[in-house]
């Protein structure tokens, strides 16, 4: 027993050596395959610089008007008086909100100016403050919520989205998909993903047939729930299967009948016909990002429920697609919402949008193991040649590499990517933490032999104070790095201060165990 509490330290040392292990081998860790997680027989994910995929940095599409007065009008009341002030916008394109500082009204749509937004606001008869280039901190937030939702609805496991903040205040959405084709992700973030039910039918007076529009009878908040992208048995096209919540049913079954749809069940659409927008009955139309992407008629049997008011007591249909691709992206676009702001991707080369081939990725690969080989034999050569003793130099090499082992097997553990921001962070804590090493070894040594538990213990805790002295600082020079959203150096700066900790409260004391037992008689 005197043995195990003397050496707990050494004894923490193994199991979190033994627990890095199990994250890093075991299979019932990260067990779900993923994009971007290892082929090989670790658990470690790789991220975009490892493995090769897609990045885009853009800013969010927009201007905002701040402190403005809403007379008392609703959010949405103002969104729809704004919209109608600006030219080619709806009320899609405006967000006002109160906010308990200051009500802010923010223009998502492209091209326009401050000016156009403050004399839009002037126009509505809504008194304001700054008009400024750019959108709130809240859809920033929302952005990134939703691409994350779109990311993962589309299966692109191991795809991260965040929030960056230059050091001049620029506010980026950063977006990384590790193996995956740069067209595919702005395919897929690119767009607002709104998706929205219209109806289409002609109506006469006066003896002449016109074709009016009666404008999202279903948008997205109105589903409760959208199945997977399914294809028809008796093949063509494919559907969507989706359920709708009970208010907006009513009034959904109310328009049907009102427009003549349910009036002509099994009637064939001809919307999309060449020509068919001026012979076609009533359609509905499915438009995604306002686009018409499909347009379909009313089963017999679906248009009997609608007719008869029995629909609305289990509402559900099926949204028609012309193929699987398409079905598969409204079904996204549904479960994950519509983007508050399109991300700004104009620009000469596509936007700040960037691909790394895979083989370029196993590259990176390879020259960063073999970086990380070269420090592990430059420090133990350096520390031999310092020392000449086999027994002080060789556990400090041992524990300095088991660091890095353990915080492989953190990153495994929480599935955290490696780049080469992680990667240069491991290389730092092993320079940090054998540097510490030195220190014990040199404060311990420096005075002659060591014979007793008491001395060793003396001298160690004057090396230990000037440590933690040095972890402290190290620590808080990280901290507003890993905090702040500042990309790559985000990575550097979690994996630096962790290994620190880890040193601090592991390594270095166990290291400090391992030199009093080979140093002293008392063990």
């Amino acid at each position: 027993m005197s043995t195990l509490r003397d050496n707990w330290r050494v004894i923490l040392l193994v199991v979190a050596i033994l627990v890095s292990t199990f994250a890093l081998f075991s299979p019932t860790v990260g067990s779900q395959p993923a994009v971007g997680e290892d082929d090989s027989f670790t658990n470690l994910k790789y991220g975009l610089q490892l493995d090769g995929g897609t990045r885009i940095r853009a800013p969010l599409i927009g201007v905002t008007a701040e402190e403005v007065e809403f007379n008392g009008d609703s959010e949405r009341v103002v969104e729809q008086q704004v919209a109608a002030e600006l030219p080619d916008a709806d009320a899609a394109d405006v967000i006002a909100r109160q906010g308990a500082e200051s009500n802010t009204v923010e223009a998502t749509i492209e091209n326009v100016t401050t000016d156009e937004l403050g004399q839009a606001l002037d126009a509505a008869g809504y008194a304001h403050g700054t008009v400024r280039d750019g959108v709130t901190e809240t859809t920033r937030q929302e952005t990134v919520r939703v691409l994350e939702s779109k990311i993962n609805e589309a299966g692109l496991s191991g795809g991260t989205v965040q929030q960056v903040t230059t050091a001049t205040g620029e506010h980026f959405i950063l977006v990384e998909v590790p193996n995956r084709d740069r067209q595919d992700v702005i395919d897929l973030v690119g767009e607002r993903g709104t998706v929205q039910i219209d109806i289409y039918y002609p109506t006469t007076e006066n003896g002449t047939r016109t074709y009016e529009t009666r404008e999202a009878v279903l948008t997205q908040a109105d589903f409760t729930s959208i199945g997977t992208a399914q294809e028809p048995q008796t093949g063509g096209g494919a559907f969507v299967p989706v359920s709708v919540r009970d208010e907006p049913a009513a009034d959904f079954q109310q328009a049907v009948v009102d427009t003549g749809l349910a009036q002509q069940g099994g009637t064939r659409c001809t919307y999309m016909d060449e020509g068919g927008q001026e012979t076609t009955d009533a359609c509905l139309l499915l438009v995604v990002n306002g686009d018409v992407v499909n347009a379909f008629g009313m089963s017999p049997g679906l248009a009997d429920g609608m007719r008869s008011g029995e629909w609305a007591a289990a509402p559900s249909f099926q949204l028609q697609t012309r193929n699987t691709s398409e079905a598969q992206e409204i079904a996204i676009n549904l479960r994950a919402g519509a983007l508050p702001a399109k991300l700004d991707l104009s620009g000469q080369d596509g936007g700040t949008s960037s691909y790394i081939s895979p083989s370029q990725g196993e590259n990176f690969k390879f020259d960063s193991l073999l970086t990380g080989i070269v420090a592990v034999l430059a420090v133990a050569g350096v520390v031999f040649i310092r020392y000449g003793k086999p027994e002080v130099a060789l556990p400090m090499i041992v524990t300095g590499l088991s660091e890095v082992y353990v915080l492989l097997g953190f990153a495994a553990l929480i599935g955290y990517p490696l780049d080469l921001s992680v990667i240069a962070g491991f290389i730092a804590v092993i320079g940090t933490g054998v540097d510490d090493l030195i220190i014990i070894a040199d404060e311990v040594m420096g005075e002659g032999s060591v014979k007793s538990r008491k001395v060793f213990q003396s001298r160690f805790r004057r090396a230990f104070w000037v440590i933690g002295a040095a972890a402290a600082t190290t620590i808080i020079a990280m901290s507003p790095l890993a905090v702040l959203s500042l990309g790559d150096l985000q990575g550097f700066a979690i994996f630096t201060i962790l290994g620190v900790i880890i040193g601090v409260l592991v390594t270095r004391p166990a290291y400090g165990d391992i030199l009093r037992i080979l140093l002293t008689d008392d063990r």
